[in-house]
């Protein structure tokens, strides 16, 4: 069964982090990125300097990036504005990611709209994206769970992905915000949304989970199980939500092909060269990221005998 990967660090990541990453160091990141097979890379963010200063070089960043055939660059843009800015940069990202959230509280909090504001905007987008040649998907945010509402209903979450087809999105991601999912939740929840609404194609929904509660990469399982192809995760395990309290990380990229291509599933990743990816990322950040093939191999990488076991020579 053929996967797809893709990564969102380089955003969802480095937008969390106190230190400021420089310039090159993203560029020289996502093109070695482009070089391990992923699907999607998300690069930047067109929001406001002042809101999120870490990715006020989206424009810097996508001019310089070698452009890899076959990987999908991606800005998030929560607004018409952020849509409008996209389209005005030097060199555009091939494709949008609209972003809201399933519980209103945590919509206000994230990008200070109601429901009723976010929906209404979404076609005005779409067709902004479109004019200016690029695909636009939405990321129903807390979609499992919300950290000041609690679970979030299945009906509310139907009618969401009912409200971005009619939009005419290109895509739609679930995401698990704060890590609250549990796999029979995943599993229930998308296998409803599914039955309701087909997927277009393998990559049309993505699944973005975060490993908050230890329960990411179950959660990945389940979401196969349910019918989903494409799924987010973050080298490293960067990432998290600023509007959740201790909210960390995605999901770790690295852990994830490392685990779905023992399984037998095709990922089209090369793990090696992500493990190098990876491996960059303690000393671009400062501190310790909380992935563990980079710290300890793949499943498969063997080490030599003990001395002690080897027969003597004679």
């Amino acid at each position: 069964m053929r996967l797809y990967i893709n990564d969102v660090a380089v955003r969802d990541g480095f937008q969390m982090e106190k230190t400021f990453v420089p310039t090159a160091t993203k560029v020289s990141l996502v093109d070695q990125l482009s070089r391990t097979g992923l699907a999607r890379i998300e690069v930047t963010s067109f929001v406001s300097p002042k809101a999120v200063p870490a990715l006020a070089d989206a424009n810097e960043v996508l001019a310089a990036i070698e452009r890899a055939p076959g990987v999908t660059y991606v800005a998030l843009v929560p607004n018409p504005r952020g849509v409008e800015n996209a389209a005005a940069a030097p060199r555009r990202p091939d494709e949008l990611n609209g972003v809201m959230s399933a519980s209103e509280t945590h919509n206000r909090a994230n990008i200070n709209r109601t429901h009723a504001q976010s929906l209404a905007e979404v076609p005005a987008m779409v067709r902004a994206a479109h004019e200016a040649g690029m695909k636009l998907t939405m990321s129903l945010s807390t979609t499992f769970g919300c950290p000041f509402e609690g679970r979030v209903d299945e009906g509310a979450v139907l009618r969401f992905v009912e409200a971005f087809l009619e939009a005419g999105v290109d895509g739609i991601s679930l995401a698990d915000t704060t890590g609250m999912a549990n796999p029979r939740q995943v599993r229930e929840l998308v296998a409803r949304v599914l039955a309701r609404f087909p997927a277009r194609d393998d990559a049309f929904y993505t699944l973005h989970f975060h490993n908050t509660r230890g329960m990411g990469l179950a959660n990945v399982l389940a979401g196969i199980e349910a019918g989903v192809r494409s799924f987010d995760g973050s080298i490293g395990g960067l990432g998290g939500c600023p509007f959740a309290p201790g909210a960390t990380g995605n999901i770790c990229t690295e852990d994830m092909v490392n685990m779905l291509e023992d399984m037998g599933y095709e990922t089209g990743v090369d793990l090696a060269k992500l493990l190098a990816c990876a491996r960059r990322v303690p000393a671009i950040v400062g501190h310790d990221t909380p992935g563990q093939v980079a710290k300890a191999g793949p499943s498969l990488a063997l080490h030599p005998i003990p001395a002690s076991l080897k027969e003597p020579t004679r």
